[in-house]
C-alpha cells in the first residue's frame, strides 16, 4: 500500500467534519453499525488485544436507562441522537490473547502482572474508540463524543457483572448542519510538538 487518500477523504475524516451536538431523525441501520464495526475492526492496538466493547442504544427504552447518569447538558441532544453508543473495555481481553495474538504468549504476561491489564485496556480502548469515530464519519455519520456522564452509574446499569468499564460515549447519526458552533482553533505545531 502506498499513496495519500484524496482531498474529500482526508476533508470528511479531519478537516471539515465537526462534532455534532444535533442530529436530524435519519435513522442508523443495523448494517451501518455492523459496516461501522468492521471498519474500525482494523486500526491497531497493543497486542491486537481489542479490549474495546460497544453497546449501541437506539430504542428509548435504552436511552431512558442511560439519562439518569448523563451530564444536564448532554441529556437533550443524546436522547434526540439516533444512536448512542457507550464505548466501554473489557478487563477480561486477555482471555483471548492466545487466538487474537498467537505470535507471542501475551496472555502470561498480563496474568503475571496483573497492574497491565486496566491500562493496556483503557489505552487501547481508547484508541479504538478513535477508530469509530474516524470509520462512522467515512461511512458518512456524524459524531459527537461525550465524557460528561457518570461512568460507575453507566457501569451498574448496563454492565453490572463488571467485566466491562465504560470509557466514554458517542453520539451518532446524521448532522443538522444548520445548528453547529463555530469551529474552535486548534494548536499549531510548534505549540504541541517537536522533532528530535
Amino acid at each position: 500500500m502506498s499513496g495519500i487518500i484524496n482531498e474529500a477523504a482526508l476533508d470528511r475524516l479531519f478537516r471539515t467534519s465537526r462534532s455534532i451536538h444535533a442530529f436530524t431523525a435519519e435513522p442508523v441501520s443495523d448494517a451501518t453499525l455492523k459496516a461501522l464495526y468492521d471498519l474500525l475492526k482494523w486500526g491497531p492496538n497493543a497486542f491486537n488485544a481489542q479490549p474495546a466493547r460497544y453497546l449501541f442504544l437506539r430504542s428509548a427504552a435504552a436511552k431512558a436507562r442511560l439519562k439518569p447518569f448523563l451530564a444536564p447538558a448532554n441529556a437533550d441532544k443524546t436522547l434526540a441522537a439516533p444512536v448512542t453508543a457507550i464505548v466501554a473495555y473489557d478487563l477480561d481481553f486477555a482471555e483471548r490473547l492466545p487466538e487474537l495474538f498467537p505470535a507471542y504468549a501475551a496472555k502470561a504476561l498480563f496474568e503475571a502482572n496483573p497492574g497491565l491489564v486496566e491500562p493496556t485496556a483503557v489505552r487501547s480502548g481508547t484508541l479504538q474508540g478513535a477508530y469509530l469515530l474516524l470509520a462512522a464519519r467515512a461511512l458518512g455519520l456524524d459524531v459527537g463524543p461525550m465524557s460528561g456522564f457518570d461512568a460507575a452509574g453507566v457501569d451498574r446499569e448496563f454492565f453490572p457483572d463488571g467485566k466491562y468499564r465504560s470509557n466514554f460515549l458517542v453520539n451518532l447519526g446524521y448532522g443538522d448542519y444548520s445548528q453547529v458552533h463555530q469551529r474552535g482553533p486548534r494548536l499549531a505545531f510548534a505549540d504541541v510538538a517537536a522533532i528530535l
